[in-house]
């Protein structure tokens, strides 16, 4: 089965053990909300950098090589890859976690035109963000599963 949360499976075990509202997104992004501070960011920082070495070395999950791929991020030009490369350590550097944004929701333009605005905002305002993004993945990934109604 697909994991639905990138290498944190504490997250579905969470909700498997509680009493379920009947969706089963925010089942899920209701254990994310709740998690501490420390646990939000390992979600974060369990994510891959686009466009990064888990994409060049191939040791992304499946799901996110799809994902990546759907968006034009395994055919980059050596140009492109270099903005993607400079702009995922200027936001590394930043934030200190990976940036994060649904890709099947945009396109490689879109996430490089993301990249250069968010760096901009407040550690905070990147974490809560960062989060978002996360769901919004995770409901296209229950979607693919049959899970979830598309929004």
């Amino acid at each position: 089965m697909t994991a639905l949360f990138e290498h944190s499976p504490w997250i579905e075990a969470r909700a498997d053990a509680l009493a379920s509202c009947g969706d089963r997104h925010a089942d899920l992004m209701a254990v994310v909300h709740a998690a501490t501070a420390e646990e939000k960011l390992a979600l974060i920082r369990a994510h891959p950098e686009l466009a990064g070495k888990a994409a060049i070395d191939r040791t992304l999950t499946e799901a996110s090589a799809a994902e990546q791929a759907s968006a034009g991020l395994d055919r980059l030009t050596e140009a492109e890859y270099a903005q993607f490369h400079t702009l995922n350590a200027a936001y590394r550097e930043r934030f200190g976690f990976p940036f994060i944004i649904c890709v099947r929701l945009t396109d490689k333009t879109g996430i490089l035109a993301a990249m250069e605005a968010r760096l901009a905002q407040t550690r905070e305002t990147e974490i809560a963000t960062a989060i978002a993004q996360i769901g919004e993945i995770v409901r296209l990934r229950l979607r693919d599963l049959g899970l979830e109604d598309a929004r």
